[in-house]
């Protein structure tokens, strides 16, 4: 019974394998979708990289981090000074040049990538270990002044990063399994985590840190462990989508950013991985499908006051409010979504029959 049932669902997970790379491959040939649609995709599919990283801190280790927007920063400036063309960059640099150290380093796409990821770890690390001994509304602020301080620290260094002129020209990937692949194996590569030991260890440090502490677990290199691999997979989506844009500057990476992402986990769920992946599809298609309310909107001669720039969020707004009325701990809570699940949402609720006797008077 047990062995038919895993067969069924490895069927099911093979044929929706096959309809998702189908899909894939049809819009990457121009088949269905046009750029629109595409680049809106791909979007969703660095949101989802990024908020699973950040879901990492906040949902599965319980620490209030709101830093991913420096982290992105950094990926996405790694990724832009390294990889556009060193012929084009004195167009660029044309105020200040280019630092002479990095003028004529020019590196593919995925070394680049990492690297972009590799430092925003190490930023991480060097900012989480005096950071990470404060708890709650005092961490959140001190990861979100680190944000905004590696924001400036990009505007002011013109000849590493061209201020806030920013970066322009850089190579953008021709095919969508680059953002989509990047995203599969990012959430592969935390649901491994939260699996193993570690993930363990950090769950038990978001129950209750002191319990486990106490069971001898450390808490210091757990928090930096969680703290550096979700910037990492934040550099990695600041990289993807440096070169989603094909230009970088500050502007874009205001902590304003970070709210996204936290907006995502919670919809989606504070320790789940599947609703956090839902959640970042539902977002940025929802907010790219209310972008008509933005427009002027006239009927009969007559123009709708409402209808107008700021609106659409104002809408997007009422729906999760109304969402999370009947969702209080998100789309999935600290599930994952499975088959079992689904199948437990479409089933009525049987009630049970009174037996012979019950309810009577002795």
């Amino acid at each position: 019974m047990i062995e038919n049932k895993k067969n069924k669902n490895l069927i099911k997970n093979a044929i929706l394998i096959v309809i998702f790379a189908s899909v894939i491959i049809l819009l990457d040939m121009e088949v269905i979708g046009d750029n629109y649609v595409r680049r809106v995709l791909n979007l969703a599919a660095i949101y989802t990289i990024v908020s699973v990283s950040m879901n990492l801190v906040n949902g599965f280790t319980g620490l209030f981090s709101l830093g991913q927007a420096g982290f992105m920063a950094i990926g996405a400036y790694t990724v832009a000074v390294f990889t556009v063309p060193v012929e084009l960059r004195d167009a660029i640099f044309y105020i200040v040049p280019q630092n002479p150290l990095i003028a004529q380093i020019e590196l593919p796409f995925g070394i680049a990538l990492i690297l972009g990821g590799l430092l925003a770890a190490i930023a991480a690390i060097l900012i989480g270990m005096p950071v990470l001994r404060l708890k709650s509304d005092y961490l959140a602020i001190a990861t979100l002044g680190f944000s905004e301080i590696i924001r400036i620290i990009f505007t002011n260094t013109k000849t590493i990063t061209n201020g806030a002129l920013g970066i322009k020209s850089i190579p953008e990937m021709p095919t969508m399994w680059v953002f989509f692949g990047v995203a599969i194996i990012s959430v592969i590569f935390i649901i491994l985590l939260i699996d193993s030991s570690y993930g363990r260890a950090l769950k038990a440090i978001r129950e209750d840190d002191v319990a486990a502490e106490a069971m001898g677990i450390n808490l210091f290199k757990h928090k930096v462990l969680s703290f550096a691999i979700g910037a990492f997979f934040a550099g990695i989506g600041g990289g993807l989508l440096a070169s989603l844009l094909g230009t970088v500057d500050p502007k874009q990476f205001y902590f304003t950013i970070t709210y996204n992402f936290l907006l995502i986990i919670v919809l989606g769920g504070m320790g789940s991985i599947s609703g956090t992946v839902i959640a970042s599809f539902v977002v940025t298609v929802g907010l790219e499908v209310l972008r008509f309310f933005d427009d002027p909107l006239t009927l009969f001669g007559f123009t709708v006051p409402l209808f107008r720039a700021g609106f659409r969020m104002v809408i997007f707004s009422i729906l999760l409010m109304i969402l999370v009325l009947f969702f209080r701990n998100g789309l999935l809570g600290q599930k994952e979504l499975s088959w079992d699940l689904i199948k437990g949402l479409f089933k009525k609720k049987k009630t049970p029959r009174k037996k012979s006797g019950e309810g009577g008077v002795v």
